[in-house]
């Protein structure tokens, strides 16, 4: 009794089977692969952006799923491919075909870059379609002329590339903070320029405002920041590949490139530490001895750090005049890059009428200094000091100049303290609020006035 169910089961499936197939061949008759006439729309294409028979369109029809190639032979025998083995379903096509295929280079031709899309000379082609079946071992094959004639076949050439620094470190330490993308464009195109990561993503980058207009013929000027100017991230440590792209109103495009290594990028995040007792700022007084004085020709001594924890008291400081007014502050570097410093070290001190570069601090874009200013103070934060002592930090150098940098690193904290001499007395501002900001110089003061405190300078 089950080997005759088994049997009617058997049965039934076949015939279901049959009659799937029998519908299947009722409906979809065996036509041929390339179930109609293939071929342009047109006979010429005049390839030159003039609105005229610039695109023409290729039609077939495929009866089945299959891989496409579609080739175009001038009379020297030379074939270019519109389509390579494009795998393709079933269905009517309408392809639009400009005259531009893959690039390629003509003998003897000297090209620099990459042509990535060309197109193809003036004259007459025969063109060939060509489908090789992916549900059945079958092939089919039609082929037909066409005359190409008055095309722009002129390049749009990015001549003198130049992609620097290589080595490329966007953390706003001045120092390799941005990368320079250029060439000399030989015709109109469409530019643009981007990194691309190892996933394949592009990452777009802006054109420099020039005398040349993005696309003009001339240089074509991009900048590169990695996004930290804008208060964004840049893209992770690595090594990217940078792409400059030209693309004609024919459709060719011709590209340039190099390797750019990215280290060390991060939004640079710093800052004075706030306390939960007592000063922000550390503001007392000490004597003031000769040999603190310092200016161009060298530094003199260095004054104490300041280690009472009476210091830490709030309330009017009195400075008697000629005595210096000695301050603390505590920095920490809470990004995830290194911070650049420079000197004068902790411990300097100042005349009142000295400014920063007295001492040979001048100022540099992208250096974090410590600096205190008051009210009398002429020019923002004239006092300044390096963000610690300079055996506390790191020291790094720089492989493509040798050049030393100084930085705290990223989770660090330093102390940092000096001092400036008070002898100048401005009766309308006696006592003066003095304060401490963090300056990031050439981008922006990080911290403004933290721990505001009145002095008051005594006696004459």
């Amino acid at each position: 009794m089950r080997l005759s169910l088994i049997i009617v089961i058997a049965a039934a499936l076949i015939g279901a089977a049959v009659l799937v197939i029998g519908g299947d061949l009722l409906l979809n008759p065996d036509r041929p692969l390339l179930a109609t006439e293939a071929g342009f729309d047109a006979p010429t294409l005049t390839p030159n952006a003039d609105g005229q028979t610039d695109v023409i369109q290729f039609y077939f029809q495929l009866a089945r799923a299959a891989t496409v190639s579609l080739h175009l032979t001038n009379a020297d025998g030379q074939t270019y491919a519109f389509r390579q083995e494009v795998r393709t379903p079933a269905g009517d096509y309408a392809i639009q075909f400009s005259g531009v295929v893959s690039g390629f280079t003509l003998p003897d031709e000297q090209i620099e870059g990459t042509v990535e899309r060309r197109l193809i000379p003036n004259g007459e082609y025969r063109w060939e379609l060509v489908a090789a079946g992916l549900e059945r071992d079958e092939q089919a094959a039609q082929s037909g002329a066409l005359t190409i004639a008055d095309g722009d076949a002129t390049l749009p050439l990015l001549n003198h590339f130049n992609l620097s620094p290589t080595l490329f470190t966007p953390n706003q330490d001045g120092v390799a903070d941005r990368v320079a993308v250029n060439a000399y464009l030989t015709k109109p195109a469409t530019v643009s320029a981007y990194l691309v990561d190892a996933t394949g993503q592009r990452l777009y980058i802006a054109q420099r405002q020039t005398e040349s207009k993005l696309g003009e013929i001339g240089w074509q000027e991009f900048d590169y920041e990695g996004g930290v100017d804008l208060g964004a991230e840049p893209p992770a440590d690595g090594t990217y590949t940078v792409v400059l792209e030209a693309q004609d109103a024919v459709g060719q495009r011709v590209s340039r490139s190099g390797e750019l290594r990215l280290e060390n990028g991060g939004k640079p995040r710093a800052g004075i530490v706030g306390q939960t007792t007592g000063a922000d700022v550390v503001f007392m007084t000490q004597p003031y001895d000769d040999s603190y004085f310092s200016d161009k020709t060298g530094l003199g001594a260095l004054i104490g750090l300041p280690d009472d924890p009476a210091d830490l008291r709030l309330g009017t400081v009195i400075v008697p005049i000629g005595d210096v007014l000695v301050f603390k502050v505590v920095v920490e570097n809470y990004g995830a890059s290194p911070i650049r410093t420079d000197g004068p070290p902790p411990g300097t001190v100042y005349q009142q009428g000295q400014v920063a570069a007295a001492l040979n601090a001048i100022e540099q874009d992208g250096v974090w200094r410590v600096g205190i200013q008051c009210d009398t103070s002429e020019e923002s934060y004239p006092y300044r000091w390096a963000v610690g002592r300079f055996e506390d930090l790191q020291q790094t150098i720089d492989p493509t100049n040798d050049n030393v940098y100084t930085t705290l690193a990223p989770g660090a904290r330093s102390v940092v303290w000096g001092a400036v001499r008070l002898t100048d007395v401005v009766d309308t501002r006696n006592p003066q609020q003095c304060w401490a900001g963090l300056i990031h110089e050439g981008v922006a003061v990080a911290n403004n006035r933290i721990g505001a405190r009145d002095i008051s300078i005594a006696g004459e």
